[in-house]
Formats: C-alpha cells, sequence, structure tokens
C-alpha cells in the first residue's frame, strides 16, 4: 500500500552525511512506490518553544516561523524519517528544537505511525549514536500508536562528501525501500 513518506533533514550544512542519508531513504521509498517529500530544516526558521501551551487550547503555535506549515506537512505523513548530524552524541540542536515545537500535534490526531532515525557522526563507536536515539525515542513515547521502525548509523564521516561509498548509503536506500 502507498504511503505518505516525509523525511526531515536537520543539518544545516550543505552537502552533510545526513542529508546524503535523507536523500537515499527517500530514493529508495519513491522507487518502493510512495509518495515521499525530503524537507530540510537548513533554511526554515525555527524558534524554540516558549512553553506557554497555548497550542494546547488553539492546537496552534503562537510563534510566526516555518514551523506552522512543517507540522502539517507532519501531520500528514504516516512515515517520518528524521536525519541528523550527532553533535556531543546527541540529536543536533535544530532537529531538537524541531522537535520542541511539535507540541500542538500532541493529544491530537495525526497520520505518522513510524519514525525512523538516519544519523551521521564523526566516531564509529556503537555507543556513539545511542542517545540521539533515546532522543527520538522520547519524542516518539509522548505520541500514541507511533514506533520507531529502524536506524541507520554512519560512523566515521566528518567533512561534506565523506559518505561516499559508505554502506550506510545503501542501508538507508534499502530502509527507504522497506517502508510498508
Amino acid at each position: 500500500m502507498k504511503k505518505k513518506v516525509l523525511v526531515i533533514s536537520a543539518s544545516l550544512r550543505p552537502g552533510s552525511n545526513s542529508h546524503a542519508l535523507a536523500e537515499q531513504f527517500a530514493e529508495g521509498a519513491r522507487q518502493a512506490g510512495h509518495e515521499v517529500e525530503l524537507v530540510s530544516l537548513r533554511d526554515k526558521e525555527i524558534r524554540f518553544c516558549r512553553g506557554c501551551t497555548a497550542c494546547q487550547k488553539t492546537g496552534s503555535c503562537v510563534i510566526r516561523d516555518d514551523v506552522a506549515p512543517l507540522l502539517e506537512k507532519l501531520r500528514a505523513a504516516q512515515v517520518v524519517a528524521f536525519a541528523t548530524p550527532i553533535y556531543y552524541y546527541e540529536l543536533c540542536g535544530q532537529l531538537k528544537t524541531f522537535l520542541d515545537r511539535t507540541e500542538p500535534l500532541y493529544g491530537r490526531e495525526n497520520a505518522f505511525r513510524q519514525v525512523y532515525l538516519l544519523s551521521a557522526a564523526a566516531e564509529t563507536e556503537d555507543f556513539v549514536p545511542k542517545r540521539a536515539e533515546s532522543g527520538i525515542q522520547g519524542w516518539i513515547d509522548c505520541f500514541e500508536n507511533l514506533e520507531l521502525a529502524g536506524t541507520v548509523f554512519a560512523g566515521g564521516v566528518q567533512g561534506p562528501g565523506e559518505m561516499t561509498g559508505h554502506p550506510a548509503l545503501e542501508q538507508a536506500r534499502a530502509m527507504g525501500a522497506a517502508v510498508q
């Protein structure tokens, strides 16, 4: 069955390694026949959540920036993949700030049911992506009927373009192609 897939790339660096993972995941999902949109946070204005909780009453955020259209895309997607560089063993700040701003979706009916995490870091050890995975799992746990469906980690990449030939690219493409 064809799904609506949203891929959100959080790196602010052009040609980033995590964005390369996002592109491959998106390509795999497209090849599998899904409707795919890849969105980069790079050129988006995303301000910090104020914690005012007004969105819990109104269903929309009082902050006027680029988040509202992104939330509509997220609400409508059945599958979401987040791509992030790992900074200090955690999700990058842009992604965390965006996730904080999804508060208007909390407690409401949303289409998304599956989440994937694609991450890249300079270090290669198995423990490197664990805190980022924990961070995304914390967000997932706040929504009903949502699961972490898969992760891909690309270690040993730092500079732009270092992903060329990395096995994680094929893993990301295959994971996108396997979306059900």
